[in-house]
C-alpha cells in the first residue's frame, strides 16, 4: 500500500541555486504532504468515508477513504459528506456527492468539481474549498462547463469530474503576525516605503504615493495587467470569456 503522507520540503522560496525566487516565503512550521487522489484511479470499487480531515496545504477538507479491497485514499471531501458515507467513481455511478464519473454522462446542471483537462491526467480544475464549476450543456460531441472564473470551456465527454462543491473555503481570522508566520508568509514591506534604489515607488518628501504606473520591484508593470499568454493550448475550447 503507497504511503499517503510523507514530509513537505521547505524550499522557503530559494531556487535550486539558492537564491530567492519567491520573496516574503520561509520559516513556516513542518508539514505533511497528503497524496490526494485527483485521478480517483479505484474505478468501481465502493469506498466508504472514514473521517473527514484537514489538510495544512489547501483550503479544502480531504476525506480519508477506505476501499472494498483494503486500500486507502485521499480524496477532496465535497459539501455533505461525512464518516461513513460510499463513494464511487465509475461510468455508471450515481449523481451523489463525491462520486466522479465522465462529463458525458453527468446532467446538465449539476454542481462539480475536481475536473480533468485531459481524459486519464487527473482532476486540475475547480479544486480549492468552495470552488465549483457546473455543467451548461452540451454541443458538438464536447461538454460545456462554467469554471469558478465565469469562463465557459468546452471539455471531452471523457474528461472525470467530481459531483458536489469542495467544504472548508476559509482559514478564518488569522488572529496574529505569529500565525501568518508559522503558515510561511514572511513580512512585506511597501515599495513606497523603501529607498529609491531599492524600489521603483522608493524615495521623494515625506509620505508620496506611487508617482507613476504601479510598477513590480523589477520594473515591469503590475496591477491590471493582462498576464493570459498568446495561443495557450485551451484558447479554442474557450466558448466565453471569464468576467473582467
Amino acid at each position: 500500500m503507497r504511503k499517503l503522507r510523507r514530509i513537505l520540503p521547505k524550499n522557503s522560496g530559494r531556487d535550486a541555486q539558492g537564491r530567492v525566487a519567491v520573496r516574503h516565503q520561509g520559516g513556516r512550521h513542518k508539514r505533511f504532504l497528503r497524496a490526494v487522489d485527483f485521478a480517483r484511479s479505484k474505478r468501481d470499487i465502493l469506498g466508504k468515508v472514514e473521517k473527514i480531515e484537514y489538510d495544512p496545504n489547501r483550503n479544502a477538507r480531504i476525506a480519508l477513504i477506505l476501499y472494498s479491497d483494503g486500500e486507502r485514499s485521499y480524496i477532496l471531501a465535497p459539501k455533505g459528506l461525512e464518516g461513513g458515507s460510499k463513494v464511487c467513481a465509475g461510468d455508471a455511478v450515481s449523481i451523489t456527492a463525491g462520486n466522479a464519473l465522465p462529463l458525458g454522462r453527468i446532467p446538465v446542471g449539476t454542481t462539480i468539481h475536481n475536473i480533468e483537462v485531459k481524459p486519464g491526467k487527473g482532476g486540475q480544475l475547480a479544486r480549492s474549498g468552495l470552488s465549483s464549476a457546473i455543467v451548461q450543456g452540451r454541443e458538438n460531441g464536447t461538454i460545456l462547463v462554467k469554471l469558478p472564473s465565469g469562463e465557459i470551456k468546452r471539455f471531452d465527454p471523457l474528461s472525470l469530474a467530481t459531483i458536489g462543491q469542495p467544504s472548508g473555503g476559509t482559514r478564518g481570522r488569522i488572529g496574529k503576525a505569529g500565525r501568518k508566520r508559522r503558515m510561511g508568509v514572511r513580512p512585506t514591506v511597501r515599495g513606497v516605503a523603501m529607498h529609491p534604489d531599492a524600489h521603483p515607488h522608493g524615495g521623494g518628501e515625506g509620505r508620496s504615493g506611487e508617482g507613476m504606473p504601479p510598477k513590480t520591484p523589477w520594473g515591469k508593470p503590475a496591477r491590471g495587467v493582462k498576464t493570459r499568454r498568446r495561443g495557450k493550448y485551451s484558447d479554442g475550447l474557450v466558448v466565453k470569456r471569464r468576467k473582467q
